[in-house]
């Protein structure tokens, strides 16, 4: 194991920065620079936001980075910290993925040789469907020190607004990403929680119709423009990315 600074993949949970764990807020405030995933198409290379360089072009990507904005609510030393804005386009192609992540791994390595420690900022918790597990597990492979805070999961978060559980007995609980077919998983018994569901709402609407399943959906959650809907006709289509639909086995 090389002896240089420490990567962080670090959860700040699902919108509410009281819901950020201890561990988390400790850690962020340890690490010497901050690591962002930004989705915009515009940032081509990994772009280094200097301490206190409020200029810099790289300031616009924090303004659009959820996790940077839930953060730097409770950790307020955010703001004084070196940043890294990661490119993490929201595209299919593999091989073009794998490219991206390997060369911010590797501008993240040269700060690790260095010695400092690193935290990658990512929604929810970095082990369900986040991109900082890509960096992370190639970090590793090279030979550093790699620690993956938890943070809480935005359908657990969800369940709690609901106040409902998620399982009970022996309820089976499916949980389902946006790129799974809808028809297929829906059909599945006990609790399905679809996420990132935006751009299928249409389709899982139709399969929804005249379903006597519990349905809701909750959009944003813990956000300041949070929205909950408790039934498919009130489901607008154009709900946004970080829309979570709960589709729970109704008991007899």
């Amino acid at each position: 194991m090389k002896q240089a600074g420490k990567f962080y993949g670090i959860g700040v949970g699902p919108g509410d920065p009281e819901l950020m764990t201890l561990k988390a807020v400790r850690t962020i405030r340890d690490c010497d620079v901050i690591v962002l995933p930004v989705s915009n198409r515009k940032l081509t290379e990994p772009l280094l936001l200097e301490q206190n360089e409020m200029e810099n072009r790289a300031v616009r990507y924090l303004e659009s980075c959820t996790a940077y904005q839930i953060a730097v609510q409770t950790v307020s030393e955010l703001k004084e910290k070196q940043i890294i804005s990661l490119p993490m386009p929201m595209i299919k192609d593999k091989e073009k993925l794998r490219k991206i992540h390997a060369r911010g791994a590797e501008v993240i390595e040269q700060f690790l040789e260095k010695g400092w420690n690193l935290a990658f900022l990512t929604l929810g918790d970095p082990t369900v469907y986040s991109t900082c597990m890509y960096i992370e597990q190639m970090i590793e492979q090279d030979g550093y020190q790699v620690e993956t805070v938890s943070g809480i999961p935005s359908f657990c978060a969800a369940a709690a607004r609901l106040n409902q559980p998620l399982g009970e007995q022996e309820d089976q609980i499916h949980i389902l990403p946006g790129s799974y077919e809808a028809g297929e998983g829906l059909q599945l018994s006990g609790t399905k929680i679809l996420m990132k569901i935006g751009k299928k709402m249409g389709q899982i609407k139709e399969f929804l119709q005249g379903s006597s399943q519990d349905i809701c959906l909750v959009e944003n959650c813990g956000m300041d423009d949070e929205r909950i809907v408790r039934s498919v006709e009130e489901i607008s289509e154009d709900a946004g990315y970080y829309s979570l639909l709960i589709v729970k086995d109704r008991k007899r």
